[in-house]
């Protein structure tokens, strides 16, 4: 389904009661709403679950590729107008954990718990900086079939190449389909965002957070942090996974995803 926001036409799907509880998927850098399948699929049908995809991904709009971390925040609340969503449960992995943080840090009211997956809430620091424009640089010169090449090996650990191929292969090619602009536009958001370690203590909502053992992009110890300073929140580190560990580990992922659900519900 598509919708106009801020500009651009944004796709979204949704399954489940509309009167149902509300739970937003936010995909990572730089997938779509397609990686969020195995959880669509997997809760109830008393939820109302909803994926998208973050402008410039997907079949969303590219725009004019003047992103930043507080337009996609913008689109995001947007969305939820949208769909008439007073508050909703967010649940962000990576570049959506950060849309995700940023967002309960903007608009607090509008959020009813948080699920941060494999992400962290420090900003980049210097070598990260450069390493993206080094990126984006990259992109604009190979194009998005090399960059998805190099990138999967980051996100996947090794043995999920074997374990579960067709993972990684739907990954590669929504990469591929991600134009080298969009690429490079939101790398550039990544890069400019903000800390929102310190509005860390200030959130009273629950929170689980999930983090595959194997991540080193944002490893298990960035969960810990995090962990340590949000107060309602609970951690569960995901066997066998690293940074796509709702892909990688989706029984594990769905455990841990339904209980918290159930009781939210409860």
């Amino acid at each position: 389904m598509n919708i106009h926001i801020n500009g651009i036409g944004l796709n979204y799907q949704e399954r489940g009661l509309p009167q149902g509880m509300p739970v937003v998927f936010i995909h990572g850098f730089p997938f779509s709403h397609a990686m969020w399948e195995p959880q669509m699929m997997a809760l109830p049908h008393d939820i109302r679950a909803i994926s998208y995809d973050v402008r410039g991904h997907g079949s969303s709009d590219v725009g004019d590729g003047q992103y930043t971390i507080e337009l996609f925040v913008d689109d995001l609340v947007a969305l939820l107008d949208e769909l008439g969503i007073r508050q909703a449960v967010l649940c962000g992995l990576s570049m959506g954990g950060y849309i995700a943080l940023r967002a309960v840090e903007r608009n607090p009211d509008r959020i009813r718990a948080l699920i941060l997956c494999d992400t962290r809430s420090e900003a980049d620091s210097n070598e990260a900086k450069i390493k993206r424009a080094n990126q984006m640089k990259s992109v604009k010169q190979t194009g998005s079939a090399a960059f998805a090449e190099g990138f999967v090996k980051a996100v996947f650990a090794p043995e999920t190449f074997k374990t579960h191929p067709t993972a990684v292969e739907t990954v590669r090619k929504i990469i591929e389909a991600t134009p080298p602009l969009s690429i490079a536009a939101t790398l550039l958001a990544l890069a400019a965002r903000t800390d929102t370690t310190p509005a860390l203590s200030g959130i009273e909502i629950p929170t689980l957070i999930l983090v595959g053992e194997k991540d080193t992009l944002t490893p298990p110890s960035a969960s810990e942090a995090m962990h340590k300073q949000i107060k309602n929140s609970v951690l569960h580190t995901i066997p066998n996974a690293a940074h796509m560990s709702n892909l990688e580990n989706p029984a594990a992922f769905n455990k841990h995803l339904l209980e918290f659900l159930k009781r939210l519900g409860g």
